[in-house]
């Protein structure tokens, strides 16, 4: 046993413990035999640094593996980091921009040298910061969406998904940032209301008839109008619906159409249709018949203004920025007195998330997976229960999503990420000038994994014969004379050479961490053929070239399967064992970005669901509710807070405070007040370390005769089941509270308190002093109760370790080898509770009567004022023996926590006492008399004064409550706050009166 420092240090133990964890492996031991328990982190960015979402995660993970570990399992907890494709290039970019050097400076294979370069010397920050979290993680198999094996699975997955007919180019909108020049998601799209305008302009019908009006809040992109929509039962425009319409500034004629976009009841009812500029106008204009191919742009990836396929824009306005267009655009047409008018408006406008610029929704050919197909299985899943969602309110939500799912958007364009396994070349069906290729058409695609399988596509189709010559972009397809003249051999022998270029995008980040469930685990290369028996017992042949050894081994294939039937898991292997994974932890924002693909990727390639459980927790925010931000400046750093209250007090108020899905409010004096709670267990720690209570030798409970030994077993064993169902539940509220409130109340407050008197017991003068009444002792039967006493304690402090730890690991390995030799047996690897022992109900009644009258004494000496300096004399009255000998058992904890007098008087009647406290014990009761204690009518008339103002501000309260204006239109948090003032002052009322009442 090495003594305690007298005051808690987290500081001090949490490197060091995390070290040693680490270092001995301890996180992933060696439990083949085990049943498997798995849970994948979500990736966080390789930019990244630890944010307070962060976390909450990742403490909500760390809870579930360290107490999985603890119950024997082979828990394993997947950990690594993805490559952030927008984030990492843009970090690298602005590097160069310090040197005055820019990408473009650079061919692609020496910029994505340099981010390989920048994640090797600054990369993964955020790793070290999950380990100041405590994260439990397997770092020795440590994954990077980015490495080998990873980029192999990537593009195996895209290559099956292409030749299964769910990966697809195809020309539509995107969410287009035009500082990235790149398509992102909608998660990367910030909506920001900004004061704007709402533009009406008139559009002369083509026969001279009259004019339509149609509003816009982009008036640029009237450029590329191709229809006006009106409501199919609008009954203003029926007459002109089929007519065409004359745009202003280019003069193109466009039909008036219907469709049930056009509101009747907003503006005109009429409205300008952009299907190239707008999400809602492409889905009309696909209505409309209108291909995507012929709709048109009028924008370039800078957002700059460009000629559209009809060639009608005026020169003017060509290579304007779109804001500079939009002024220019709205002169022209009031120059053409068409303008109507004017409105200011709120508009609410997209931002990118990192390039802060004006997102455009963009006509762009784009790569894409066909999620509608890939939605079924999902849904099947989660509706038989085989997925599991955690709470089950997001089932709505997320059935609401998948059954409207759009095609997924997986092109980006980047140099850093997963570059696309695609090709094109020149159709064959059409003469190929070698001399001039930008006038040759070049849509044959060829999508394959490795070269040999290019090779083996295009020699199938341009015939063997041919030569090829791999060029790395489009650009350099165009530029092909440059090629040829740099060239001569190829000049010489063009007449059998095919140039080839490959795609130029990548994949979008959330394609690849789609994978992470299984990618990480080692597929593909642990997926083998099946092996059927040769018997006639199977239902097929397998792979021939498949076979075992005889070993209880498979070998692979000698060619690797394409993914289908028949494939299984090598048997032994990590995939075999831990896919599908147990629990999916993550916030509810990326529900649809990560969660709902990695059940479609997984239940499309692996055949099974990628998670049993998917847990959705809310989001931290501040303190007055609003979400935090960097440009509100609310934000909170989690590492700061590690440093002010240790690991540990940040980690339990994440626990505390997770109530399935519900948003946190940021409350620093509650991570504060955890702090406090692990300073409790300290010192109740080094208490039992003074008194000689050490380490238990037993996982059962021992065995007691005493009731407060037996009554604090008791309330082991029930805060043990309390927590095993919290975590069955996925309750880390539940659980939090149950082991605070055992460690806070009935450990530290009651149970040390009242072993105290075991461990000190007093001699029968001693207590024949206090109650003359009390029957003799012996020293043995004292040494007995303090032998017991102790076995007991050292037997209970450790189940709280065990049972504390996954919420608090540092402070509790420190305690676990602080109270005794424990060799190698660390605590992150011991065994969870199993006391084997019942709940003792009658410990349990007499126990609870001991406390409550303490209690009851305290309270009711503090509400009347009295010092606790002053002792009150005491009188028993009635009562069985039971309750007497209880009342002899428990004297000197009596006597010390409610501060009697020096000796307690039994009489038999209880007439004429006076004012005093009347408390029961069991089926007696204790009269403490408060004659000459205090200044009874000193004390009345405070009580009475404090007792008027109480009551005078509950009223208050109660009569704001009752007025329905303030708790409808009052904030949330207001009418909330009222109502908890209310309840305290109307309990505080309750205590005065009733400390009046005993006064008489």
């Amino acid at each position: 046993m090495s003594e305690l420092p007298k005051h808690f240090d987290p500081a001090a133990i949490e490197a060091r413990w995390y070290a040693h964890w680490e270092e001995e492996r301890l996180f992933r031991p060696d439990r083949p035999e085990a049943e498997p328990w798995t849970i994948v982190n979500p990736p966080p960015n390789v930019t990244g640094s630890l944010h307070i979402g962060h976390a909450l995660d990742n403490t909500l993970q760390d809870i579930l593996v360290r107490h999985q570990r603890l119950l024997g399992k082979d828990a394993l907890w997947v950990v690594g980091t993805d490559h952030a494709g927008i984030a990492t290039q843009m970090v690298v970019e602005r590097q160069l921009m310090e040197t005055q050097q820019k990408r473009t400076d650079f061919s692609r294979e020496e910029f994505v040298e340099k981010v390989w370069e920048w994640k090797e010397e600054s990369g993964g920050e955020i790793t070290q910061q999950l380990r100041r979290l405590g994260c439990s993680m397997d770092w020795s198999n440590e994954r990077f969406t980015m490495d080998p094996g990873f980029t192999k699975a990537v593009t195996k997955v895209f290559v099956d998904l292409y030749n299964d007919g769910l990966i697809y180019r195809d020309k539509r909108l995107v969410n287009w940032d035009p500082g990235l020049k790149t398509a992102i998601s909608d998660l990367e799209v910030e909506n920001s209301e900004i004061n704007g305008h709402f533009w009406h302009f008139s559009y002369p019908l083509e026969d001279g008839s009259g004019a339509i009006s149609v509003a816009t809040t982009r008036p640029e992109t009237m450029l590329a109008d191709m229809a006006v929509a009106v409501h199919p039962s609008d009954e203003r425009y029926a007459d002109i619906v089929g007519k065409n319409v004359r745009l202003p500034i280019t003069g193109r004629l466009v039909p008036v159409i219907t469709d049930e976009h056009a509101d009747p009841e907003l503006g005109s009812g009429a409205v300008k249709i952009t299907p190239g500029h707008d999400f809602n106008d492409f889905d009309v204009g696909k209505r409309a018949g209108f291909e995507p191919a012929e709709m048109l742009n009028m924008l370039d990836a800078e957002a700059q203004v460009v000629q559209a396929a009809d060639g009608l824009i005026p020169d003017a306005l060509l290579g304007m920025d779109r804001f500079d267009a939009r002024k220019k655009v709205v002169e022209m047409i009031e120059a053409e007195g068409l303008l109507e008018q004017v409105e200011d408006r709120v508009i609410v406008t997209p931002y990118g998330d990192r390039s802060n610029a004006v997102i455009e929704p963009w006509l762009t050919d784009q790569w894409y997976v066909d999620a509608e197909k890939l939605a079924v299985e999902p849904m099947a899943k989660v509706r038989s229960g085989e997925i599991d969602i955690v709470p089950k309110s997001w089932e709505k939500t997320f059935f609401n999503w998948m059954e409207n799912i759009q095609p997924w958007c997986v092109s980006r364009q980047l140099w850093w990420g997963h570059r696309i396994p695609a090709w094109y070349g020149p159709d064959r069906k059409t003469p190929i000038d070698l001399h001039d290729l930008s006038s040759t058409t070049r849509d044959e695609v060829f999508v394959a994994a490795t070269e040999e399988a290019l090779l083996a596509d295009l020699r199938k189709y341009y015939g063997a014969d041919k030569r090829f010559e791999f060029l790395e972009s489009e650009e350099d397809y165009l530029e092909w004379d440059n090629v040829l003249a740099s060239h001569q051999e190829l000049r010489e022998t063009i007449e059998d050479l095919i140039p080839i270029f490959r795609d130029d995008d990548v994949l979008d980040t959330w394609f690849s961490s789609a994978l992470w469930p299984f990618a990480t685990l080692g597929w593909p290369d642990d997926m083998i053929q099946e092996v059927l028996p040769l018997d006639g017992g199977g239902l097929g042949g397998g792979d021939p070239s498949a076979r075992d050894t005889g070993s209880g081994e498979i070998t692979p294939p000698q060619t690797p399967p394409h993914q289908g039937e028949g494939l299984v898991a090598r048997p032994g292997s990590d995939l075999a064992r831990h896919y599908p994974n147990d629990v999916l932890i993550s916030g509810f924002d990326i529900l649809f970005f990560w969660d709902a693909r990695m059940m479609m990727q997984g239940l499309h390639l692996m055949g099974e669901v990628p998670f049993k459980t998917l847990y959705l927790h809310g989001l931290v925010r501040a303190a007055d509710g609003q979400k935090m931000s960097k440009s509100k400046g609310n934000t909170v750093d989690p590492l700061g807070l590690i440093d002010k209250y240790g690991a540990d007090a940040l980690r339990f108020f994440m626990a505390a405070m997770e109530s399935q899905g519900r948003d946190i409010k940021m409350d620093e004096k509650r991570v504060e007040g955890y702090r406090n709670f692990a300073t409790k267990l300290w010192n109740a720690a080094r208490f039992c370390q003074a008194n000689g209570i050490g380490a238990s030798t037993t996982l059962e409970a021992p065995e007691a005769e005493l009731p407060v030994n037996r009554w604090i077993i008791s309330e082991t064993v029930e805060t043990l089941e309390t927590l095993n169902k919290a975590f069955d539940d996925l309750r880390f509220d539940g659980a939090a509270d149950a082991i605070y409130h055992f460690v806070w109340d009935k450990f530290c407050d009651l149970y040390i308190e009242r072993a105290k008197d075991e461990l000190n017991a007093p001699t029968d003068e001693q207590i024949a002093a206090f109650y003359p009444d009390s029957p003799r002792t012996n020293d043995g039967e004292i040494a007995q109760r303090k032998q017991e006493t102790k076995l007991v304690a050292g037997w209970v402090l450790d189940q709280v370790l065990v049972m504390l730890h996954p919420f608090m690991p540092f402070i509790t390995e420190e305690l676990w080898h602080a109270m005794g030799e424990r060799g190698s047996h660390d605590i992150i690897v011991a065994r969870w509770p199993s006391p084997e022992a019942d709940v003792d109900q009658e410990a349990t009644a007499e126990m609870e009567a001991i406390f409550a009258f303490g209690g009851q004494i305290r309270s009711a000496r503090s509400e009347l004022n009295i010092s606790p300096s002053v002792r009150t004399p005491a009188q028993l009255w009635n009562g069985s023996e039971e309750w007497l000998k209880k009342f002899v058992d428990h004297t000197r904890y009596l006597n010390r926590v409610a501060r009697l007098g020096q000796k307690v008087i039994r009489n038999g009647n209880m007439q004429d006492l006076g004012p005093g406290i009347q408390v029961g014990f069991g089926d007696a009761t204790i009269f403490l008399p408060l004659e000459g204690v205090i200044d009874l009518d000193a004390e009345k008339a405070r009580l009475t004064k404090s007792l008027e103002a109480a009551q005078k501000e509950a009223g208050s309260l109660d009569k704001r409550l009752s007025n329905p204006q303030f708790v409808e239109k009052a904030k949330p948090e207001a009418v909330e706050k009222a109502r908890a003032d209310h309840a305290e002052k109307a309990a505080e009322a309750e205590r005065l009166k009733a400390a009046l009442e005993r006064l008489g």
